[in-house]
């Protein structure tokens, strides 16, 4: 009795840490296809025609990893649902094993307990004793011998309920697994369309070198400007080597301890441009150096901070603002906003909103937030300080 209940438990915790398995995959396939979906919105929201741009190639090119991450999971599931069948039938048929042998065990007993009571009756089996200690060890045995009957009887529907509930489990493993089959058969035709599409859609883009060419030049000649206020500011706020307040210590110590956890400057999005010395999508031979990262968002989306602190810039490049907020000596950037909700001096809390990213409609309509922190003077990446 105790080597099966020991059994079970075992194959209890096992299918416990499968399952555990297959949840957490499927936890990591709803927040890939929530991937999907907003970069389809942000795809929505460009220029409703078929022009290749490069915003949509970078949208494209998003999906299309986001979906081979996601083909990926599936496959996981796939492998780990398959296991789990084939642990679930293994545990199944060794169960179905021991009710056999406690079966045949039960049916012996009876057999042997007929037999007695045809030979003898308990009560003259307990008073034909040779003496009371006999007679008491008697009295015993048969109570020893009615509970293990018992206790067998009991197994037995322990053991039938517990096949009957691997049978059950089998069942929706199986639901699952065609369910995960016809989903992963969904991604790949997709997958090969956005494929075919983004090759089609590059090679248009290869056409108008000098188009893009010309664009990219704008875009970091502003990059540039955007860049030296934002070093111009932070070089004149820390220009007097001045000794942080007991809050700005707390401050500054929260954020550093919150390295990696911090939320992320927009509610939703994706990183579209990494820091430092990056290629471009379309031309080899060019190369950007991001002193920041870009985020891409849907229309509408708003900034917010990424840790409590205190705005000690606002100011305007072109037609965007950018925001610096100080949490200690750590400072945040938040650049390209079409309007603010905060102004310099200004105490905000962690996750406040800033102000609305510009959707720009010379570049197909992208809403794209540029994100740097400081330390002092020196410029960090900031995917190290997000949670990813």
């Amino acid at each position: 009795m105790k080597r099966i209940g020991i059994y079970i438990l075992l194959c209890l915790l096992s299918l416990a840490a499968s399952a555990d398995t297959v949840k957490q995959l499927q936890q990591k396939q709803k927040q890939l296809q929530q991937e999907i979906e907003q970069t389809n919105k942000m795809l929505q929201q460009t220029k409703k025609d078929e022009t290749s741009t490069l915003n949509k190639l970078q949208l494209l090119s998003k999906n299309i990893s986001t979906q081979k991450q996601l083909i990926r999971t599936l496959g996981s599931e796939i492998t780990a649902l398959d296991d789990e069948m084939q642990m679930l039938g293994l545990q199944r048929d060794s169960l179905q094993g021991e009710l056999e042998r406690c079966k045949a065990d039960y049916a012996r007993l009876v057999r042997e307990t007929h037999y007695t009571s045809m030979q003898q009756s308990p009560l003259l089996f307990i008073l034909s004793a040779d003496d009371f200690q006999q007679m008491v060890r008697r009295v015993r045995y048969l109570q020893e011998f009615a509970h293990y009957r018992q206790e067998q009887a009991a197994h037995i529907e322990q053991i039938q309920a517990e096949i009957d509930a691997q049978n059950e489990a089998l069942k929706t493993n199986r639901k699952d697994k065609e369910q995960a089959l016809q989903s992963r058969k969904r991604q790949q035709e997709s997958l090969a369309r956005d494929e075919k599409k983004h090759k089609s859609m590059l090679n248009n883009l290869k056409k108008k070198e000098k188009d893009l060419t010309a664009q990219l030049k704008k875009q970091q000649k502003k990059a540039a400007e955007l860049n030296k206020k934002i070093d111009d500011a932070i070089r004149k706020q820390t220009a007097t080597k001045t000794t942080l307040t007991k809050e700005q210590q707390l401050v500054a110590g929260g954020f550093e301890q919150n390295k990696g956890k911090l939320p992320w400057p927009v509610e939703k999005g994706y990183i579209s441009g990494k820091f430092g010395k990056q290629q471009h999508p379309v031309y080899e031979h060019v190369v950007t150096d991001n002193k920041g990262i870009y985020i891409q968002t849907t229309a509408g989306m708003q900034a917010r901070a990424i840790y409590k602190g205190e705005v000690t810039s606002c100011f305007l490049v072109g037609n965007t603002y950018a925001v610096i907020v100080q949490h200690g000596n750590y400072r945040s950037v938040y650049s390209n906003l079409s309007k603010l909700n905060v102004k310099q001096g200004d105490k905000i809390e962690t996750k406040q909103t800033l102000g609305t990213i510009y959707s720009d409609p010379e570049q197909d309509n992208k809403t794209e937030l540029y994100f740097q922190i400081y330390q002092d003077r020196n410029i960090l990446n900031p995917a190290s300080w997000i949670c990813q």
